[in-house]
C-alpha cells in the first residue's frame, strides 16, 4: 500500500495525462457540486445527531457489541462478499478490483438516513458509521491486501488518508452540535430532526441524479457488472440483519447493523480508484462505483417502503384487535344475564347472593370458632 501521494508527479490522479471528459465532470460545475453537497450533507447529519442522546450513546462505548458486530460485518462480511461475486461473475481483472476496494471502503453516511427512517437505533447507526470510518485508517489497506493476495497484482493501491479524515470531521462535528441542541433543547431538536429527514429525502435524490448526469460518459452497459452492483448492496443489507439476529440483537439494532452493512462510502471508493489508477483504467472501473451508488439507493428505498407498510398493516391489526377486545368487554358489561344463565341455580346463589338476603355473620368466622359458640 502506498501513502496518499497528493502532491506527487507520480500519482496518476496529479499526472499530466487528462482525464476523460466524464471523469472531469464538466469542471466548475463538479466543484459546485461537490461543496454543495458537503454542506447539505453536514447540515443533515446534524439534523440526525439531535436524535442522540447522549446517556444511550455512552451505553453503546460502554458495552460496544453491537459496533463490534457492525466492524465484523464493514470489514468481514463486505470484503468476502465482493471476492464471492468476483469469482461467480467471472469479472474481468479490471472489474474485479473495483468490487473488491467497494467492498473493503467503510460504511457511508447514507445509511444514518435509511436508519432514522426505519425507526432505528441512531446512537447505534452514528456510532457504527464513526468507528468504521475511524478502522479504515487501519483495515482498509488491510482487507485490500488480503481481498487481492491471490490475485498477484502488480498494481499498489493508494489509500486516501485525507478523505478519511475530511470525512471523519464532517460527520463528528455536525453530530456533536446536533447531540448538544437536543441536550438543551429537546423541543427545537425534534422539529429539526424531522425537517432534515424530508431534507434527507431530497438530497439523496439530488445527488443521485446530478452524480448520474455529471458521469453519464463514464456509464458502462455492461451487463454482468450491472447485475453484481444491484446483489452486492442487497447481499450486504441481508448477510447483516442475519448475523445481528444470530448474535441476538433487538430488531432495532438488526435494522440499524443491517442498513450499515449494506451502505458503503461510495466518494471513498471512488477516491481510491482516481489517485491508484490511470485515466484509461478508470474509464472501465467508474461505472461500478456509480451503478452501485445507485443500486445502494433503490434498494434502500425498497427496504424503507416494505417497513413502512409492515408497520402499517401492523397498525391497523392493532387497532382491529382493539375494537375487538373493547366490543367484548361492552357485551359483557350490558347482558350479564346471558352469562349467568349458563350457571346451574345452585352455582349462581353460591357465587352472587342476592342482595336481599344478607349472609350469615357465622359464615364469615373459622370453624373452631364456630364449635365452641355450639
Amino acid at each position: 500500500m502506498r501513502a496518499n501521494c497528493s502532491s506527487s508527479s507520480a500519482c496518476p490522479a496529479n499526472s499530466s495525462e487528462e482525464l476523460p471528459v466524464g471523469l472531469q465532470a464538466h469542471g466548475n460545475l463538479e466543484l459546485v457540486f461537490t461543496v454543495v453537497s458537503a454542506v447539505m450533507m453536514g447540515l443533515l447529519m446534524f439534523s440526525l445527531g439531535c436524535s442522540v442522546e447522549i446517556r444511550r450513546l455512552w451505553s453503546h462505548v460502554r458495552r460496544p457489541w453491537g459496533i463490534a458486530v457492525g466492524l465484523l460485518c464493514q470489514f468481514g462480511l463486505m470484503p468476502l462478499i465482493a471476492c464471492l461475486l468476483a469469482i461467480s461473475f467471472s469479472l474481468k481483472p479490471i472489474q474485479a478490483i473495483a468490487v473488491l476496494i467497494m467492498g473493503c471502503c467503510p460504511g457511508g453516511t447514507i445509511s444514518n438516513i435509511f436508519t432514522f427512517w426505519v425507526d432505528g437505533d441512531m446512537d447505534l447507526s452514528i456510532s457504527m458509521t464513526t468507528c468504521s470510518t475511524v478502522a479504515a485508517l487501519g483495515m482498509m489497506p488491510l482487507c485490500l491486501y488480503l481481498s487481492t493476495l491471490s490475485w498477484n497484482l502488480e498494481q499498489s493501491f493508494t489509500i486516501p488518508y485525507q478523505n478519511i479524515g475530511i470525512s471523519l470531521v464532517c460527520l463528528t462535528i455536525p453530530v456533536a452540535f446536533g447531540v448538544y441542541v437536543n441536550y438543551r433543547c429537546p423541543k427545537q431538536s425534534k422539529i429539526i430532526l424531522k425537517t432534515g429527514a424530508i431534507v434527507g429525502g431530497v438530497l439523496l435524490l439530488v445527488i443521485t441524479v446530478a452524480g448520474l448526469v455529471l458521469a453519464k460518459e463514464s456509464l458502462n452497459p455492461d451487463i454482468t457488472l450491472l447485475t453484481v452492483s444491484f446483489i452486492f448492496p442487497l447481499t450486504g443489507y441481508v448477510t447483516g440483519f442475519l448475523l445481528a439476529l444470530l448474535t441476538h440483537h433487538s430488531w432495532q439494532r438488526c435494522r440499524t447493523i443491517s442498513l450499515e452493512t449494506g451502505a458503503q462510502n461510495i466518494q471513498m471508493c471512488i477516491a481510491v480508484l482516481q489517485l491508484s489508477f490511470t485515466a484509461e483504467q478508470m474509464v472501465q472501473m467508474l461505472s461500478f462505483p456509480l451503478a452501485f451508488a445507485l443500486f445502494q439507493m433503490l434498494d434502500g428505498f425498497l427496504i424503507v417502503a416494505a417497513y413502512k407498510l409492515y408497520k402499517r398493516r401492523l397498525k391497523s391489526d392493532h387497532r382491529s384487535k382493539a375494537g375487538r377486545a373493547e366490543g367484548c368487554r361492552n357485551s359483557r358489561c350490558t347482558a350479564p344475564r346471558e352469562t349467568s344463565a349458563f350457571l346451574g341455580a345452585n352455582e349462581e346463589v353460591a357465587v352472587t347472593p342476592g342482595p336481599s338476603e344478607p349472609m350469615d355473620p357465622r359464615a364469615l368466622q373459622p370453624a373452631g370458632h364456630m364449635s365452641s359458640q355450639a
